[in-house]
């Protein structure tokens, strides 16, 4: 999709340039860029206010036949998150022209923020935009573009290409997570999810087990086992395994929660409730598509992914409320309520992990809870630690990928919310109060003694309406936050 080349030297020829303006400040050095910047800049229609699109006609002497002009805002106001915004704005642009291969001219000024850091936001506003979803469409309104060319110094050639591989690598697995929640319940029930998760991942070399009823019966997954009993779609617990070249020092295990279908059970949704569930398994696709982004980028430290998937029906064989289970680790539940069944498939997951690969560093992520959302909005993800060092890791690279994370407190004296008299646990707080704290408190009871946070992503997971960087639909959230997360620990030493 990237393709980085000198400008005197373009392989190929492109159907429209992209040029970025800035409200009060010079962004390129060549005259001829330079003096089209400011002339278009003084028209008030355009004026280039943040994200804001002018087309400009070129004479046919000109090597490119128009350009794309792409507002900024003011220079006091740029950040990364305001240049990966108008990088996407000018590919939806251009996908609305029906372009198929334009050449952006990345910022040449110093001052402009021209580092690393505004160079990757650009690129990924431009991957993120190249993206639809309308499979299901028999015509389809939009078409991505071929190639997008970016032109870059000789110099710089080669720095801005291994950027530009690694933010496709980590983008286009984020384009995969979208697709995956996005499509339908009736065509994603959980073997159909395991088989489309199991091809991705192995095709990028991951090593995939799957194990179905009869498996997870003998291991003691009760807490899953109870969840899937109401629908007629059998459970699956799908691993994916990912080892360095060199032995690792360190072992990772991602958990996503995988429910295809989330009616609610006996304690059924109404309607307006159910009809968005088929995102439910939103932590399952961020965490098999980050697996793969991973698999694609090599880190040094070895990996395992676990996705329980299962399907949440009323049926005659449903779980019922006032039944208790048993999980994985011993402990006893008694279900207060089968719309909190998300919770009971990471249960028996966690303690699984956290029993069997012993790893350093444990990460769930999922489609929690409602309380996260009344508390923190549609944008923004909750994340659980006790880890002081994790839960700023998490909140910085929320930060600077934009799929923030706002740490929540896991206070140790709301565990009695959860106290049960028949059974260890019940699976829902004794009050409707901080149930996104209540619900993470009831995960940490299967962590055992492992480094673990939880990221509630409820909110952002699904979008009604577009956003900047993405059609409405599956988000794709959590795929750069997980692999930026990761990455700089790696990096630091932290893991």
């Amino acid at each position: 999709m990237l393709s980085v080349q000198p400008y005197a030297e373009m392989a190929e020829k492109p159907d429209t340039g992209i040029l970025f303006v800035c409200e009060d400040m010079p962004l390129y050095k060549e005259e001829n860029k330079a003096l089209l910047c400011e002339k278009i800049r003084n028209l008030p229609e355009f004026a280039a206010k943040a994200e804001k699109i002018y087309f400009v006609s070129m004479p046919e002497e000109m090597p490119l036949p128009r350009v794309i002009m792409v507002g900024l805002g003011k220079k006091e106001e740029l950040d990364a998150e305001k240049f990966r915004r108008a990088a996407a704005a000018a590919v939806k642009a251009a996908m609305e022209a029906k372009e198929k291969c334009p050449a952006v001219f990345l910022p040449d000024a110093k001052e402009t923020l021209q580092s690393e850091t505004t160079v990757k936001a650009i690129l990924e506003g431009l991957v993120l935009a190249n993206y639809r979803f309308d499979s299901y469409k028999k015509e389809s309104e939009l078409r991505v573009l071929e190639k997008i060319i970016i032109l870059a110094e000789k110099t710089a050639q080669s720095g801005i290409e291994k950027l530009a591989a690694g933010v496709e690598a980590v983008c286009t697995a984020t384009h995969l997570a979208r697709t995956w929640v996005s499509t339908p319940s009736n065509d994603k029930r959980p073997e159909a999810l395991c088989d489309m998760f199991e091809k991705a991942a192995a095709s990028e070399g991951l090593e995939t087990r799957r194990m179905g009823k009869k498996e997870l019966e003998k291991l003691g997954f009760g807490a899953m086992l109870a969840v899937a009993q109401g629908s007629d779609a059998g459970p699956c617990l799908l691993t994916l395994h990912y080892h360095p070249e060199k032995t690792a020092d360190k072992t990772v295990a991602l958990v996503g929660k995988g429910v295809t279908f989330d009616s609610g059970g006996l304690d059924l949704k109404p309607p307006a409730g159910m009809e968005g569930m088929k995102m439910d398994m939103a932590g399952a696709a961020a965490v098999v598509a980050t697996s793969i982004a991973l698999a694609r980028t090599r880190p040094s430290f070895r990996f395992i992914a676990a996705i329980p998937i299962v399907e949440n029906m009323p049926s005659a064989t449903a779980y019922r409320p006032g039944d208790v289970f048993r999980a994985y680790n011993g402990k006893s539940i008694e279900v207060m309520n089968t719309d909190a069944e998300g919770r009971l498939i990471l249960a028996d997951t966690l303690a699984w992990l956290a029993d069997v690969e012993k790893p350093d560093l444990m990460l769930d992520v999922a489609t929690l809870t409602g309380a996260c959302m009344v508390a923190l909005g549609d944008e923004i993800a909750g994340g659980f630690t006790e880890d002081s060092m994790l839960a700023h890791a998490l909140a910085r690279a929320g930060e600077e990928t934009f799929e923030r994370c706002w740490p929540m407190p896991l206070p140790k004296d709301y565990k009695k919310l959860l106290k049960s008299e028949l059974a260890d646990l019940r699976n829902v707080s004794t009050t409707r109060n901080g149930g996104a704290i209540t619900a993470a408190l009831f995960l940490k009871e299967f962590t055992g003694e492992t480094r673990w946070a939880h990221i509630d992503i409820a909110g952002p997971a699904y979008l009604s309406k577009a956003s900047a960087c993405c059609p409405a639909g599956g988000s794709g959230f959590g795929v750069r936050l997980l692999h930026h997360l990761l990455t700089d620990l790696e990096k630091n030493g932290n893991l």
